[in-house]
């Protein structure tokens, strides 16, 4: 199977809520029969059951209260889906709400438990299953608290804090795959890429016009070693790619390697994921902090939560070594051209909109103020030339705003709050 492929499953199940319910069902079969096997073999089990009318009332129960269990949280969830993307921003529903390992796990307990109640009460006979029945009533117990938890968790989670931190913890792990070193003091973001002959073969995009969502680099750097080329990978992780466009340009001995080798190292799909995407967790945030910028809801405090975000997610940026489009072997050969975002795209990326929608806002200008002033203090010299721009931009957007000098003053001030807080970054 090619990696693509592979990729892609994993990818899909990753997000599949029904991987949870299949999976428990597989489980419980196999769990009833061994219990059954070793019920008449153990004599210390804890006996619930007084009669077989008792017993099976008391299964009857916890089938009915996981059964209303799955019903209201698959009933919920989707009142929440639809509440969040509305509010906040629809990419959520893929990098949170459906890869969210606590609420899979929690909707597999209560199908197990239902599964494992129904297969109890089928078997209740003489002699009885008192093994099975004490495994039920635990297993009811313990769905009891978890639908509690559950309620709890889903709440909180919710939350645009929640959900914002969330996205800012996915982001800076990608940043860190991504661009694993760190970059030097005096060191410069990137170095000039090797110069190379004109290309001997392009490879174009087959198949349907998509997202590239990742691409096995480790696979093209030793493709590109064995035939002692380089290989260029012309689009960027989250591009969209038409049918027929350029996906691949070969150089030298690469121009041997098979068209459907290169084409099976990427994934495509329908919409960005967020795992070799460096920039779509800053793309998500900004979403939802300019939707929380619009007059129709006109949030400014979820705006400035979501800045928060992009704060620490840019100082991540700025202290790792965003590498160099050219990729070597263990050799120090150039075998890979592999475009990523630069600096200056994720200065661009972080501010221009929010202080397109924003600017006017107090909380929002004084926020952004703080976060340029902050890297400017804790970022090597290479990366403030951008960060003087966005300044530079800010300061000639909040003069066009705001005719009052009282109101410029105000919004001059830099604020980690946004207002009310401390003017000391």
């Amino acid at each position: 199977m090619y990696w693509s492929r592979r990729y892609a499953i994993k990818s899909y199940l990753s997000s599949a809520l029904w991987t949870a319910p299949v999976f428990a069902l597989v489980l419980e079969q196999i769990a009833i029969r061994v219990v059954s096997a070793f019920d008449s073999k153990i004599t210390w089990v804890p006996q619930f059951e007084r009669t077989i009318a008792g017993t099976t009332g008391a299964i009857d129960t916890v089938v009915t209260l996981t059964m209303s269990f799955i019903v209201f949280t698959f009933g919920s969830m989707l009142v929440a889906i639809q509440v969040a993307s509305g509010q906040l921003t629809p990419r959520i529903i893929a990098t949170t709400l459906l890869r969210n390992n606590i609420i899979i796990a929690t909707v597999g307990l209560f199908i197990f438990t239902m599964l494992f109640a129904v297969g109890t009460r089928a078997r209740i006979d003489t002699p009885m299953p008192h093994l099975a029945v004490s495994i039920s009533v635990a297993l009811g117990i313990i769905s009891v608290t978890a639908f509690l938890f559950l309620i709890d968790y889903t709440a909180k989670l919710m939350r645009p804090v929640a959900i914002v931190w969330r996205i800012g913890e996915q982001g800076i792990k990608v940043i860190e795959s991504v661009y694993p070193d760190s970059i030097s003091a005096n060191g410069t973001p990137r170095n000039p890429r090797p110069p190379l002959s004109p290309p001997g073969r392009t490879v174009a995009h087959r198949g349907t016009s998509a997202i590239v969502l990742a691409v096995n680099i480790n696979a093209l750097v030793v493709h590109a070693l064995r035939t002692n080329g380089v290989i260029e990978f012309i689009p960027r992780v989250g591009d969209f790619v038409a049918v027929n466009e350029p996906l691949f340009r070969l150089y030298d001995g690469s121009t041997a390697i098979d068209d459907r080798i290169l084409r099976a190292q990427v994934a495509f799909g329908r919409e960005r994921t967020i795992e070799q995407d460096s920039t779509f967790a800053f793309r998500v945030i900004i979403d939802i902090a300019i939707k929380a910028l619009s007059k129709a809801i006109n949030d400014p405090t979820t705006a400035v939560l979501a800045i928060d975000q992009l704060h620490r997610m840019l100082r991540s940026v700025g202290k790792r070594h965003l590498h160099d489009d050219a990729i070597f072997d263990v050799k120090g050969e150039q075998r890979l051209i592999f475009p990523t975002p630069d600096w200056e795209d994720f200065v661009q990326l972080t501010f221009s909109e929010i202080r397109l929608y924003g600017a006017e806002n107090f909380q929002v200008a004084r926020r952004l103020r703080a976060m340029i002033e902050n890297l400017l203090g804790s970022l090597t010299e290479a990366r403030r030339p951008a960060l003087f721009r966005e300044m530079e931009l800010l300061d000639r957007t909040l003069e066009k705003i705001h005719h009052f000098p009282e109101d410029l003053a105000l919004a001059r001030k830099a604020d980690l709050q946004g207002l009310g807080g401390t003017s000391s970054t």
